[in-house]
């Protein structure tokens, strides 16, 4: 398999949406990562999907990675999902096919909701450690640790490595630190910091403003989301609790579960092999049926 190679998309303010391609000449596969992370996050799983058969394109969110960060500020979960539903609409017409979606947290949830508030967009979908019902403590979690380090950030990427070490201790620590300079930007004052616009969570229209009213919106939905979905929880997530799983199963009509033991919220992360033996299982069946 070759190297994936650049595309780009427009969001919905026009705003550049940059995307890694892998052309594996069949069913096109839309990889959306989570808040605070980049497309490199799948570069493993996509060329997997690619092996497979699938085209796989990973994208970079707004204010995201390679993106643009947004002149409006607009950070907020409907403003990312409308993004994914123009990144879908466009993956369709440049291979005349629906795509299927793959989306961790934050991409899950745009990916969700890009289907229920404009769909039918999708082929099929797979949720990473996402409902639309959440664990506020681990959202707290979560964002605590993003916003820790968002202004002073780093002096090394050994620095960097530290505090996710002291995030994830269950995590192991990688030999190569490559992978994490490409989740961080080299600041004019030396400094590493998050590959991320700090307006996600510090401005007018945050990822927080009106993220209730969103969440509740999408529970509502479910029982009409007709497609095919996966959700891929980590059986140790602080997100996405048992019974959230088993109450969004329960009430979409063609969804199914699988744990993948060992990981936490960042399941592909925790657990490459588990989770990306899982999603190709389920978009095989796709591509055989």
């Amino acid at each position: 398999m070759s190297e994936p190679h650049r595309l780009e998309f427009s969001g919905v303010e026009n705003n550049r949406l940059v995307a890694d391609f892998w052309d594996g000449r069949g069913h096109p596969v839309l990889f959306f990562h989570g808040g605070g992370q980049t497309r490199r996050a799948w570069d493993l799983t996509a060329r997997r999907v690619a092996q497979a058969g699938m085209r796989a394109i990973t994208v970079d969110l707004r204010g995201h990675g390679e993106s643009a960060w947004v002149d409006s500020g607009k950070y907020r979960f409907s403003d990312f999902a409308d993004d994914v539903a123009a990144v879908i609409r466009q993956t369709a017409e440049r291979f005349h096919a629906a795509p299927s979606a793959v989306g961790a947290s934050l991409g899950g949830l745009s990916a969700l909701a890009a289907e229920v508030r404009s769909g039918p967009l999708l082929e099929a979908l797979v949720l990473v450690d996402i409902t639309p019902r959440m664990d506020p403590d681990g959202v707290a979690k979560i964002q605590g640790f993003m916003a820790e380090r968002m202004d002073d950030g780093f002096a090394t990427l050994e620095d960097a490595a530290d505090a996710i070490a002291s995030y994830l201790p269950h995590r192991k620590r990688p030999r190569s630190l490559e992978g994490l300079r490409k989740n961080l930007r080299l600041g004019e004052d030396g400094r590493y910091r998050w590959h991320w616009d700090p307006a996600f969570m510090r401005g007018d229209n945050t990822i927080n403003d009106n993220a209730r009213e969103f969440a509740e919106g999408l529970i509502g939905a479910v029982p009409e989301l007709h497609l095919p979905v996966l959700l891929v929880r980590g059986m140790n997530s602080e997100l996405v609790q048992e019974d959230f799983a088993r109450e969004f199963v329960e009430q979409a009509p063609n969804a199914s579960y699988v744990d993948v033991s060992g990981a936490g919220h960042m399941v592909a992360g925790d657990k490459n092999d588990l989770f990306c033996n899982a999603v190709l299982e389920f978009l095989t069946d796709r591509e055989a049926a």
